[in-house]
């Protein structure tokens, strides 16, 4: 990623700031930063602070924090399964710098594990070796590849990820009552509600929301999940003692989208920030009925011999949801004995195939959202653990009319007073609360019914009825499903 997407990114500059200061940089030279310095877009010590933020990108073997045997065996391979030739290919595929790319292949020179074929068109007008591997070369990448058959951006170290993590917590960046207000524009919440979520985000602690199905549970977890802005470093993979774990996954992680910026910008700039990390938002992570304690686990896959990084650990620095929860096919005590270390101690361990167990430090929001009473999940003890419990309630009345009018409007329906009484005493006279999903469902209805009979979009007696008797379904007794007669 260059400077100037990372700084748009960031909120610190707009696409047409960063290409005017290029056409500046092609004018007067120098480097990127300057141009947008000079120009009075930012300040030196801002550029000098997103930098400083970013992984900076190893010039050594050494400042790659991994061993320089293994980052070797990592280039053989390439070599023998890629048919890769040159030192740019490498530094494509690695994600290392050309000078610690050289480093490895002047090291497998004197190995006699490659040799030389010729000279190939290279970046650009110039022109670069091809290298082709030796018999030695061959059978060196046939032994690396019967113990791991991974290859791809090159790993960061242990150390490294521990101290990223750190470094990033998601309780480092402020929600303010503004930006959760703004988040939640769209949605009817009580004033009480907002209140009290807004701490619980801040606090980065796990949170129980709980309440009636239909409330908004899920869609107040998501919208939390996205409503964090800083982006964040996440690695392509992780040594851990001479093995592979996988942890960025596009399914997961939404690196952080290419602004309209000049495809010419300054290369000085961008080969700064370390190329083994990929720039993201913070994830957001949501499992439901399917989760099982074995998702919660390093993944080892026997064919190809390296990790894939848990759901948890995918989430780091963001958000985990477990919506449902309850209802996972794994029991509920034993996903919360699950994590018990990681909410208490803000640590997890991993276990290595080998018996090994490592330590990940445990930062991100983790939800529980649930429409069972907490007491029916977890005992007193577990409950401790979770700062946070909101529950999700009926709305009254007015909310409720809110929303019910703001739904019709927005497909060309009018709700009169004797229309919302018609559909407030339909539901009371079924004996179920009120809920934020029944508007949206009475709504469609009601559309649907209008559309069969080719009349214009209108509420009328029967469509409401008919609304209301798919909504709720009543036993042979006359009583709702789930709702005890009194």
């Amino acid at each position: 990623m260059n400077i100037g997407n990372l700084l748009v990114a960031k909120g610190l500059a707009s696409p047409e700031a960063i290409n005017q200061a290029i056409d500046h940089q092609k004018v007067n030279g120098g480097r990127l930063g300057d141009s947008i310095v000079a120009l009075g877009f930012l300040t030196k010590s801002q550029i000098d602070t997103v930098l400083a933020d970013a992984p900076q990108v190893p010039t050594t073997l050494e400042d790659t924090g991994i061993d320089a045997v293994f980052l070797l065996e990592l280039a053989i391979k390439g070599m023998y399964a890629e048919n890769i030739e040159t030192a740019s290919q490498m530094a494509k595929a690695i994600k290392l710098s050309s000078t610690v790319v050289e480093q490895l292949l002047q090291t497998a020179k004197e190995r006699k594990l490659v040799e030389a074929l010729g000279s190939a068109a290279g970046e650009g007008l110039s022109r670069e070796m091809r290298l082709t591997l030796t018999r030695a070369g061959r059978e060196w990448a046939v032994d690396a590849l019967s113990r791991g058959q991974y290859f791809g951006p090159a790993p960061v170290s242990l150390k490294d990820y521990q101290d990223r993590i750190l470094r990033q917590r998601v309780s480092n960046e402020v929600v303010t009552r503004q930006k959760l207000d703004e988040a939640f524009s769209n949605l009817a919440m009580t004033e009480r509600f907002v209140s009290r979520l807004g701490p619980a985000v801040n606090s980065g602690n796990a949170i129980l929301i709980y309440g009636p199905a239909g409330n908004g549970k899920t869609t107040i977890a998501e919208i939390v999940g996205n409503i964090f802005q800083n982006v964040i470093y996440v690695p392509y993979c992780v040594e851990i003692n001479g093995e592979i774990m996988r942890v960025f996954d596009p399914a997961v992680h939404r690196p952080v989208a290419d602004a309209p910026i000049q495809n010419d910008a300054s290369r000085l700039r961008r080969s700064r920030i370390d190329p083994r990390w990929v720039a993201c938002e913070r994830p957001m992570v949501m499992t439901g009925g399917e989760l099982t304690i074995e998702m919660l686990d390093l993944k080892f896959n026997p064919v190809s011999k390296f990790y894939e990084a848990p759901l948890h650990i995918k989430a780091l620095n963001g958000t985990f949801l477990i919506d449902d929860f309850g209802r996972q096919r794994a029991k509920p005590e034993d996903i919360l004995n699950r994590w018990i270390v990681p909410l208490n101690s803000r640590v997890d361990y991993l276990t290595l195939h080998t018996g090994k167990s490592v330590m990940i430090p445990f930062d991100e929001i983790v939800i529980f959202s649930t429409n069972m009473h907490p007491d029916d999940l977890m005992d007193p003890a577990f409950q401790r653990r979770i700062s946070y419990k909101l529950e999700t309630v009926e709305p009254p009345e007015d909310l409720f009319r809110n929303v019910f009018v703001g739904m019709a409007e927005k497909h060309g329906l009018a709700v009169t007073d004797e229309v919302f009484s018609h559909v407030i005493g339909g539901i009371r006279q079924n004996g179920v609360p009120l809920a934020y999903f029944q508007p949206k469902f009475i709504v469609e209805q009601v559309l649907a019914s209008c559309k069969f009979e080719g009349t214009k979009p209108q509420f009328t007696a029967d469509n409401i009825d008919d609304a209301l008797a798919n909504l709720f379904v009543k036993k042979s007794d006359g009583t709702m499903f789930g709702v005890k007669r009194s």
